[in-house]
């Protein structure tokens, strides 16, 4: 398949900026660096792939890794925090992360990255609702119920890939 700068057209509907992003005086490109997946392989795993995100920042001590729930709109992956979190000031001091999105059981199978993030507080409802819907559904739950109330504590995490990398045992696992 094939790989190289990934482009603006989506098997789905999204109100995704288009590539290159703008943010500040830099652009932002994303390549897909390896794998047997092109772009709308990689978007289609992570729209109907609904586990968390390992999300690895960088601090003084090394990189932590933390799962989070993501949710993928269009060339952006969205995650949600507490303001106070370890996880906010790591990314407040440097907002460079590597990121996967894999199951633990066969066919093993997933994407991972590097890229920039960026904490929004104004953004965050919007961001926090779309994680409930995709994890827990339209009902209300003790817990969805819970994370909306402590919405003015939370900050919603934009990450923009850079590169991407998937992978793809399936072909040789079957009998």
């Amino acid at each position: 398949m094939g790989r190289g700068t990934l482009s603006e057209e989506l098997p789905y509907s999204t109100d995704a900026l288009p590539f290159p992003h703008r943010w500040g005086v830099s652009d932002v490109v994303t390549t897909i660096s390896s794998g047997p997946w092109d772009e709308v392989h990689i978007r289609d795993f992570l729209r109907s792939t609904v586990i968390p995100l390992r999300l690895a920042s960088n601090g003084s001590s090394g990189p932590l890794v933390q799962s989070l729930w993501f949710w993928p709109d269009g060339t952006e992956l969205w995650c949600c925090t507490q303001d106070s979190s370890v996880l906010a000031r790591r990314l407040s001091r440097d907002d460079r992360v590597g990121f996967e999105v894999a199951a633990d059981t066969p066919p093993y199978r997933g994407v991972r990255g590097t890229g920039v993030a960026e904490l929004l507080k104004d953004d965050v409802e919007s961001a926090l609702r779309h994680l409930i819907t995709r994890y827990q559904g339209h009902e209300k739950t003790q817990l969805s119920e819970w994370l909306l109330s402590r919405i003015e504590s939370e900050v919603a995490i934009r990450i923009t890939p850079r590169t991407l990398s998937s992978w793809d045992y399936s072909p040789r696992m079957k009998k």
